[in-house]
């Protein structure tokens, strides 16, 4: 593949969200770290990702960060090769999700931001098993890295999100869809759900991951995205 690959990360990540794949590909494939931390709504930070972006490239996000990648999706789609969308949504925030946000976001503003977090990690984030202590405190140091401010931008724009269902419908390029068979925040039948919307994809569902498959499951994370991006470009 020429094209380079961009990742974007989910919510309160950053590049180590995606540190196994980036050892794993970095030789063999130009990478390039697309930052979802820059305004309160998702077209904005797909706007500013744009104008920062390579002309043509294969993109791949995570959690919030796949809700960023289907709006550039939306928006250049002649500059995008493929697509994989990781532990993800593609419909609007539920009025009672928008809802819940607010307490955290005044958490958060109050300097009670590592409880947030915890709160989240406890709450059918992670997958059960060996590896969930350690995924969790990298979350955590991710989330802390990042800060409060970031927080309630992200959570700002999640809130706002938009319908991006006749996007999927339109995808006409390679598409992965893969998540965590313990995923509770984008549950596996929704990941079906954005498969079935997509007339090309391929969906991966992992055992033993949760939210995060690129940590949970790194190995297997990176084997799809490998598959997925030697996939001919002849579907468009």
């Amino acid at each position: 593949m020429r094209e380079p690959l961009v990742l974007l990360p989910g919510m309160m990540c950053d590049a180590r969200v995606f540190a196994p794949q980036i050892t794993a590909l970095s030789g063999s494939t130009t990478l390039v770290l697309g930052p979802v931390t820059q305004g309160e709504r998702i077209e904005e930070i797909a706007s500013g990702l744009l104008d920062q972006l390579p002309p043509r490239f294969a993109l791949a996000g995570q959690g919030m960060g796949g809700v960023v990648a289907l709006e550039l999706l939306r928006r250049a789609p002649d500059r995008i090769s493929r697509i994989a969308l990781l532990a993800t949504q593609v419909l609007p925030e539920l009025p009672a999700i928008a809802a819940d946000r607010e307490p955290q976001i005044v958490a958060a503003q109050s300097g009670r931001l590592a409880e947030v977090i915890q709160n989240r990690l406890a709450s059918g984030f992670l997958a059960p098993g060996p590896q969930r202590n350690a995924v969790q405190a990298q979350a955590m140091e991710m989330a802390e890295s990042l800060g409060p401010e970031v927080f309630v931008q992200q959570s700002r724009a999640l809130q706002r999100r938009r319908d991006q269902q006749p996007t999927l419908g339109k995808c006409k390029i390679p598409a992965l869809v893969l998540c965590g068979e313990h995923d509770a925040i984008c549950p596996v039948k929704r990941h079906n759900f954005m498969a079935e919307l997509i007339p090309y994809a391929t969906l991966t569902v992992l055992a033993e991951a949760g939210h995060l498959p690129s940590l949970e499951q790194p190995e297997a994370t990176t084997a799809a995205l490998r598959d997925w991006m030697q996939q001919p470009l002849v579907l468009q």
